[in-house]
């Protein structure tokens, strides 16, 4: 590789949230020890990210800054690149995450006590952008049978009949569970929505980063009224760049989008930095070589793990990954209490991960694994966890 995937920046007394969670969890954690919890690598970013905000600075000042034409097309020109999907510079709304963008959408497009259907388990921020507003989450749990998850589309019928749900947040890739939907199921959940009036947003923050063998579709792509359809994206999963709070919000419609920048200006939010901006920019036309290496080192990570997890531990299954860089593990035969197998990792094998109850009580008894890290440092947790079952299970 050109790049450098192996070398582990010590993110400890750096303002690092998940660094210094681990410190919380357990006081006494030992040197050396790297949490694999919340979604952000532990590799090096793309030098040139670096090298290009050093250029930036030199000649521009860091006054209040709006998103540009050229950053604009940059993104337009990434969509369609990557994703064969053709966007208009003017839906982009820029916004300092997904998740505070998902706080927003569930205030532009919901009233309180209106449903917002998800589903379950899921991204955990999801129950607070509705609960915040004052919106009722609807659970819609996946089915999960043979180790894999599909859309139970029986109770999304049911469920979108109710008038009193007027959103559905879809996760695609799906977090935790890895999922990369197909074109069917997309268009499946699509038919349903759209029939019953229950309006889409589809957080896609993890669309690059998908595994061999799959193929991600954004969703307005395959159906039949693309406009209807919100599209959250960001490059901070592919490129590292959460600290950079920019993400881009896809928005078709010019009324969907003033209720948007309504809620905006409700919140005092803002558009995101001059070097969040930039980051972007350079990232979508500079380091697709960083990107693609990536993707190969989070495949590698992931067949070292299934394998290592198949041959000494085979009492934990390891669902299928077919997007993200996020492992999720099925430790239920351990026959642990949520409060037990979080004790297990945290204080028995020095294990810092996302906890799978975390992510709804579909969850409960599951593991989530950051796999954004180098090789050995992945190699080292997955022996401690080795140890601590063997010695305390």
């Amino acid at each position: 590789m050109n790049y450098d995937f192996e070398t582990l920046v010590d993110r400890s007394n750096c303002g690092s949230g998940k660094w210094d969670e681990m410190k919380k969890k357990n006081p006494n954690v030992e040197a050396g020890i790297v949490p694999l919890s919340v979604a952000d690598m532990e590799f090096k970013n793309a030098p040139e990210i670096g090298e290009g905000l050093k250029a930036y600075m030199d000649t521009h000042i860091l006054g209040y800054t709006s998103p540009t034409e050229e950053y604009r097309n940059t993104v337009c020109q990434w969509m369609k690149d990557q994703h064969n999907w053709e966007i208009k510079p003017e839906w982009i709304c820029c916004t300092h995450g997904v998740v505070s963008a998902l706080f927003l959408l569930v205030d532009a497009l919901c009233e309180p006590d209106d449903g917002v259907i998800i589903f379950t388990p899921v991204y955990y921020p999801f129950y607070r952008a509705i609960e915040t507003h004052g919106s009722k989450v609807v659970r819609c749990p996946l089915i999960h049978e043979n180790n894999t998850y599909t859309i139970d589309y029986d109770l999304l019928e049911k469920l979108a009949a109710d008038p009193k749900n007027k959103l559905m947040i879809f996760c695609s890739p799906h977090n935790p569970v890895g999922r990369v939907w197909k074109p069917e199921e997309i268009r499946k959940v699509a038919q349903i929505c759209h029939e019953n009036g229950v309006r889409i947003i589809s957080d896609e923050i993890h669309f690059d980063i998908i595994l061999p063998g799959h193929q991600h579709t954004v969703f307005p792509t395959v159906v039949d009224f693309p406009e209807d359809v919100i599209v959250c994206t960001a490059p901070s999963k592919t490129f590292n760049l959460a600290t950079m709070q920019t993400s881009n919000i896809i928005i078709p419609k010019e009324e969907d989008r003033e209720k948007f920048q309504a809620a905006r200006s409700r919140s005092a939010d803002h558009d995101p930095g001059a070097l969040g901006l930039e980051a972007c920019r350079i990232a979508y036309t500079q380091c697709k070589d960083w990107m693609k290496e990536m993707l190969q080192q989070i495949a590698q990570n992931y067949e070292f793990a299934k394998s290592f997890i198949e041959e000494r531990l085979p009492q934990i299954k390891v669902t299928p990954l077919e997007g993200t860089y996020l492992l999720w593990l099925d430790c239920t035969a351990l026959g642990k209490t949520k409060e037990e197998l979080e004790d297990l990792m945290v204080n028995k094998a020095q294990l810092f991960l996302d906890e799978g109850y975390m992510f709804g009580d579909e969850g409960i008894g599951y593991e989530r694994v950051n796999l954004a890290c180098p090789k050995w440092v992945l190699e080292a947790s997955l022996e401690r966890f080795e140890k601590a079952i063997k010695e305390n299970c």
